[in-house]
């Protein structure tokens, strides 16, 4: 009985885990530039006294190691608003944050009262030569190409600094829909910066419905084993006391 619930135990575990995975995939659905996340789960085998003999075995557990992010492009959506940046492709907005510098490819950009581009959050949005843009008071007309070059009526004012990284997967969560990394950020030579457009969630909210209808049926499946298992175990231990008392 023992060996049978730890095995479901850890089962329900990794359950729980990428419930709590796929819920917050389904809350984050109309965040713009979220990506969406799935748990990676291998075998676990554990020996048993009776591993080493020729029909051993050993226990085999659920783990899970790891969450892999879906880096996939998100849908673009247009806004109209000319501090709205969506990338196509490869690549994320580089931010100087209080903790330092952060990457991330939500473009919805506001300037502040000092005339600089930041994101929403009021962070510096960086060029590529990693210095704040700043619009001069009289600049109204802005202007970014593909490659990311921002302009106004009065001519060039910067480049948006666009970076890739060797492992999107190493990078980490820092809030705000940023992300920090040790990782040396490597310039997108051909960016494909779009004005006037987002990116959406690439989340499929159907898919992680279905996702999570799927785990909630096979942590009741493993519950339902549990309890078949507990029963099973109670009516042995009655009829062996009926049987000692006879």
């Amino acid at each position: 009985m023992q060996n049978t619930a730890y095995i479901a135990l850890s089962r329900q575990a990794a359950l729980q885990r990428q419930l709590d995975v796929v819920a917050n995939n389904m809350a984050n659905a109309n965040t713009m530039g979220f990506k969406g996340e799935q748990m990676m789960f291998r075998e676990f085998l554990v020996p048993t006294r009776s591993s080493e003999r020729a029909v051993g075995g050993k226990l085999s557990f659920v783990q899970d190691v790891g969450v892999l992010r879906d880096v996939r492009e998100g849908p673009l959506t247009k806004t109209d608003n000319p501090l709205d940046f969506a990338i196509h492709g490869d690549g994320y907005f580089q931010i100087e944050t209080e903790s330092g510098m952060r990457y991330g490819r939500n473009g919805h950009f506001r300037m502040d009262q000092s005339g600089m581009l930041v994101n929403s959050q009021g962070f510096a949005v960086m060029d590529d030569r990693d210095q704040p843009i700043i619009f001069a008071p009289n600049e109204t007309r802005i202007e970014v190409s593909e490659e990311g070059t921002v302009s106004t009526e009065n001519g060039r004012v910067a480049k948006l600094k666009v970076v890739k990284f060797a492992n999107d997967q190493e990078l980490r969560k820092a809030g705000d829909g940023l992300f920090e990394t040790t990782q040396d950020p490597e310039a997108v030579q051909r960016p494909a910066v779009i004005q006037g457009m987002m990116e959406e969630s690439n989340v499929q909210p159907v898919v992680e419905m279905t996702r999570m209808t799927q785990i909630l049926r096979e942590y009741q499946g493993v519950q339902k084993m549990l309890d078949n298992e507990h029963e099973r175990q109670m009516k042995a231990m009655q009829t062996l006391s009926n049987a000692k008392a006879s």
